[in-house]
């Protein structure tokens, strides 16, 4: 059992490491399917284990490689920390299952686009043309937006146990002008400071958490986001946007059937 629990963390900081999530989403699947919790138990367990800086190792080889902005990641820490307890306490007092739904259908809008569906249908009809590739000059935006994001993920990291980054990650590159590396690599810096901590307190005080499994599981990120966010960096941009995209998709199929 216990090896088991460390190998969840590391296939989770792996994740971590490589598309610029929490790893929830691997964990709490697996400590409900796998290890028998319940999804309150195996959220607060998930935010737990994520309340320490177990991704620093991948943040370190992301800002080496220069995709890090830090201070959007703080901004966007800041609301990560408000929206997690508004998430907590809607977990512990309401049914999510809508919420899911909508999540969900985001999740694959979002897979949709970066798979860049049409565009592959016009070059079967052979009716594609060709586009020129033209550098994008980045906007300036209000630090409020950013904390905006945050709170907004916090909310539902709270609610499903996740740590934002699914939400974080999409919005940067759709309506930010991040690259695919760059968001990844600014959600996993948002994601070290315990944003998590007042949903982790909520579930706690409502008697939800495995601080031990929390424990194995964090060792096991440390290790794992190490791999994962040097086969990031390597990834040539484009197959990694590919990646994320079928990453993201294969998520939303599953948060559809599982609450639909």
């Amino acid at each position: 059992m216990d090896i088991g629990i460390l190998i969840l963390g590391i296939l989770a900081g792996v994740l971590s490491g490589l598309f610029g999530i929490g790893g929830g989403i691997i964990m709490v699947p697996a400590l409900i399917a796998i290890f028998g919790m319940d999804m309150l138990n195996a959220n607060a367990t998930s935010l737990a284990a994520m309340l320490l800086p177990v991704g620093v190792l991948g943040v370190i080889n992301y800002y080496k490689a220069g995709y890090v902005n830090i201070k959007n990641s703080l901004w966007l820490a800041v609301g990560l920390f408000a929206g997690s307890f508004l998430g907590g306490e809607l977990a512990v007092s309401i049914d999510v299952k809508l919420l899911s739904k909508l999540y969900a259908a985001f999740l694959l809008y979002v897979a949709v686009g970066y798979l860049d569906i049409p565009a592959f249908i016009s070059r079967l009809l052979k009716r594609q043309k060709k586009e020129k590739t033209m550098p994008v000059e980045k906007k300036h935006y209000s630090l409020w937006l950013f904390i905006v994001v945050g709170i907004f993920a916090g909310i539902i990291a709270g609610m499903f146990g996740k740590g934002g980054g699914l939400i974080i990650v999409p919005i940067l590159i759709k309506f930010f002008q991040y690259n695919t590396k760059e968001a990844s690599a600014t959600s996993l810096a948002a994601l070290q400071l315990p944003v998590g901590l007042p949903s982790v307190i909520i579930y706690a005080q409502a008697g939800y958490l495995n601080l031990y499994y929390a424990g194995l599981m964090a060792l096991g990120i440390v290790v794992g986001v190490f791999f994962g966010s040097k086969l990031a960096i390597n990834l040539p941009p484009t197959i990694f946007k590919k990646v994320y995209a079928f990453f993201l998709l294969g998520v939303g199929v599953y948060m559809v059937v599982k609450y639909i």
